[in-house]
């Protein structure tokens, strides 16, 4: 796979772009472990999953045209500038000890990933071609989930490092927290030179037009819908997928406040650790399902992923030690690969 021509600057690219995205995100995630509890800390950390994850439900659409309108290749390279922009802003609001400011930040990160994320994965085909398109995105799903792993310890270790103990104070957090705005920025302007790399592919549709009109009417919308409708199979992997990521990112807003009142500690670094296992099991799942769908889709695995999943979550649910909740999370991520690749 790696001798077909810009698969490896993508790979890195993908790894790159995972890793600012859920850098941002897991600090400030971290932060608020520290300054809050309870019902607030759940509402918060709920809030910023929210704001990760609207932008690609209201511009989806936007996203489409886009990235049907212009090259692919020129919209990755856009994008990866974009996120240097960011990247320097976010490093100015840690300096600075601008925590609502950094809050915020995560909304702008998440509206220029939802534009770049169909160019991110529509490029796959244009690279690999339909042959190889289950394997490429197998390799995707496991680098995409070590480049978590990466963010969720790297970042995690950094913040325990720098925290200074019993500070409560958000502002006061993150200005401690420098070091992490510097690193963000770094592979940002990896991310930038390496997507300079990939091979230029043409626009899909260099005719299309925006009307301001139709999208206010949700013209677009709803032909976007019957897009997704004509075809049972396409209906149905969506549907898939969505809950599990819903299902996903329910566990990534409880789970911190979850594990504190059970074992009464908030160290960000197990408590990531544990997350981060999940990561290492969808690496695992993925790989088995890449190899499966070496030469054709092997749908039949999703149902196990899917059983597998539901039987994880019941004793996750009832877990009152820490190997246990690290064994969950592994075999989550292991049904979740065998789950997600298929469909994707």
């Amino acid at each position: 796979m790696l001798k077909i021509r810009g698969f490896l600057p993508y790979l890195i690219v993908a790894f790159l772009n995972a890793s600012v995205d859920l850098g941002h995100k897991i600090t400030i995630q971290n932060v608020l472990m520290k300054s809050y509890n309870g019902d607030t800390l759940i509402t918060l950390t709920a809030l910023v999953n929210a704001m990760i994850l609207l932008p690609f439900i209201f511009l989806f659409s936007t996203a489409g045209f886009l990235n049907d309108k212009y090259s692919k290749t020129q919209v990755i390279r856009v994008s990866t500038l974009a996120a240097v922009a960011i990247s320097v802003l976010i490093l100015f609001s840690y300096l600075l000890g601008m925590f609502k400011f950094a809050f915020f930040l995560t909304l702008i990160l998440a509206i220029q990933s939802a534009i770049y994320s169909p160019a991110k994965y529509g490029i796959i085909k244009n690279i690999v071609g339909s042959e190889k398109l289950g394997e490429a995105n197998g390799i995707i799903q496991a680098l995409t989930i070590i480049a978590i792993l990466f963010s969720s310890f790297i970042f995690s270790y950094i913040f325990e490092s720098n925290y200074i103990k019993g500070e409560q104070n958000p502002d006061l957090i993150l200005k401690n927290l420098y070091l992490i705005g510097i690193f963000l920025l770094a592979l940002s302007g990896a991310e930038a030179y390496f997507a300079r790399k990939l091979p230029f592919y043409e626009a899909q549709n260099k005719e299309a037009k925006f009307i301001a009109e139709d999208f206010v009417k949700a013209k677009y919308l709803k032909e976007n819908l019957k897009t997704t409708f004509s075809d049972y199979n396409i209906w149905l992997a969506i549907v898939g997928l969505g809950i599990f990521w819903g299902i996903s990112q329910v566990i990534v807003a409880t789970f911190p406040a979850h594990y504190s009142e059970i074992f009464k500690s908030n160290n960000a670094v197990v408590v990531q650790g544990i997350l981060a296992m999940s990561g290492i099991g969808l690496v695992i799942g993925s790989s088995i399902a890449g190899q499966m769908s070496k030469f054709h889709i092997e749908l039949g695995i999703v149902p196990i992923g899917a059983i597998g999943i539901a039987l994880v979550l019941m004793i996750l649910a009832g877990a009152t030690s820490t190997s246990t909740m690290f064994l969950c999370s592994l075999a989550f991520g292991i049904f979740g690969g065998l789950f997600i690749v298929p469909l994707n």
